[in-house]
């Protein structure tokens, strides 16, 4: 299950980053959101453990000053995104160990539209002189993503 329909997801990059996107760039933002959401759970893993926990607390997540104005830019965007599908997502993923604690479930909508914001800027960084982001551009995104997380 998509993390959003597409006519939410061509909205919010609009609204976001001033950036055309449609349908077919849909399953590539999933699958990114998918793959740094169970990134930063698995560094929160590491932290809990290191930590002596048994369970991943919010302050386990490896959440930096932009990610946290990311966040921030999300919320005054008032577009939301359903807990359920992300919490799907990640159990369709190898197990991370532990669980996690309650109030870090909660704030998965908000990580993914903070993830979803920091994308959405990079690539409007990337693809400066246009509104509509090549494949290759979007690769790019995901490789900057990839060194950061």
């Amino acid at each position: 299950m998509p993390v959003m329909g597409a006519p939410k997801f061509e909205r919010f990059f609009r609204a976001a980053a001033g950036l055309d996107v449609n349908k077919n760039d849909l399953k590539r933002y999933n699958d990114f959101v998918d793959a740094k959401l169970y990134d930063l759970f698995l560094i929160g893993t590491a932290d809990a453990k290191a930590n002596d926990r048994d369970i991943i607390e919010p302050q386990d997540l490896p959440v930096t000053k932009g990610l946290q104005e990311s966040i921030h830019a999300f919320q005054k965007l008032e577009e939301g995104i359903e807990l359920r599908p992300l919490l799907d997502q990640l159990a369709a993923r190898p197990a991370l160990g532990m669980d996690a604690a309650e109030d870090t479930q909660q704030r998965l909508p908000d990580l993914a539209g903070g993830l979803s914001v920091a994308l959405a800027r990079a690539l409007k960084t990337i693809a400066r002189d246009t509104r509509r982001p090549s494949t290759d551009q979007w690769d790019e995104a995901f490789e900057l993503f990839d060194l950061l997380i």
